[in-house]
């Protein structure tokens, strides 16, 4: 789109207004734009102060590919290459899943759980970008995290990240705990929880569909981990899983069965049940 004059925009304020008459969200643009003008994500007051300076030239024809790209579905993170998470400046692309918000609550949940522990033993699987792993070992400098993902490429973009914060990470391809050590203080994971068949999946098609679908009711990979984690658990070790909105029940369900303690469920910022878990305790 184009001001009435009939030349490009070339002002913050003439860009935002044409992606959001393209259908952009306000958020979404102002991070699109600030990605294109190489500068920091958090940097949206700069936009407000600036809104009115002439951008250069090329600004513009970057920015409204973008533009197009996200109005066809592609996620902010991958257009811009980044996702603040817990604090963290991660770099994501399609190789992973975008980390969200709700998955901090995991986070938090897992640091309480090592509260009181010296040294913890901690192992995130199915890491991703290295969200969960990079969040507690950066929160608890003491802690010995390794994370594994059964995908090569995905392991690539979290070691980077590990590298590029300075946060040491033992990383290791591998299908959930079968290389696991044992004695864990803590396993925490975001693993795949999609139903096969699920409508949301259409709003997701840019993201890896490994690391989103578990067989026909979403729980294939949860089932898995509930069973095999006691053997890698210490005595009050803890297990923390994140799921689906309407899984809580079907979760705790699994960890009781299996022997867990205390297993109970945490909300996420929208107040919905979104992780699961439950402690240890093999002498009962």
């Amino acid at each position: 789109m184009k001001p009435a004059d009939g030349q490009p925009p070339s002002t913050a304020a003439q860009m935002l207004a044409a992606a959001a008459a393209l259908g952009v969200e306000r958020l979404d643009a102002q991070l699109l734009l600030l990605h294109v003008l190489g500068r920091p994500s958090g940097d949206r007051a700069w936009l407000l102060a600036h809104d009115t300076d002439i951008l250069a030239d090329a600004v513009w024809p970057a920015f409204a590919r973008l533009c197009a790209r996200r109005v066809a579905g592609e996620p902010v993170a991958y257009l811009a290459g980044e996702k603040e998470f817990h604090g963290l400046g991660l770099q994501v692309d399609a190789r992973v899943l975008v980390p969200r918000p709700d998955t901090e609550t995991l986070v938090e949940w897992a640091l309480q759980c090592l509260q009181g522990r010296t040294a913890p033993t901690v192992l995130d699987l199915g890491t991703g970008s290295g969200a969960i792993a990079l969040a507690i070992r950066h929160a608890r400098p003491d802690a010995r995290v390794a994370a594994v993902d059964r995908s090569a490429a995905a392991l690539a973009v979290a070691r980077a990240n590990a590298q590029r914060l300075g946060l040491p990470i033992r990383f290791a391809e591998a299908d959930w705990l079968e290389r696991a050590d044992a004695d864990l203080d803590l396993v925490v994971s975001n693993p795949p929880y999609v139903a096969a068949g699920d409508p949301h999946l259409a709003a997701l098609r840019h993201e890896p569909l490994g690391a989103l679908v578990s067989g026909a009711d979403g729980l294939d990979d949860i089932r898995r981990i509930v069973e095999d984690a006691p053997a890698h658990l210490r005595e009050g070790g803890w297990l923390l899983l994140e799921h689906g909105y309407d899984q809580a029940a079907a979760v705790r369900a699994l960890l009781a069965r299996r022997g867990f303690a205390e297993v109970q469920s945490r909300d996420d910022l929208a107040g919905i049940a979104r992780c699961s878990g439950g402690i240890w305790r093999a002498v009962k």
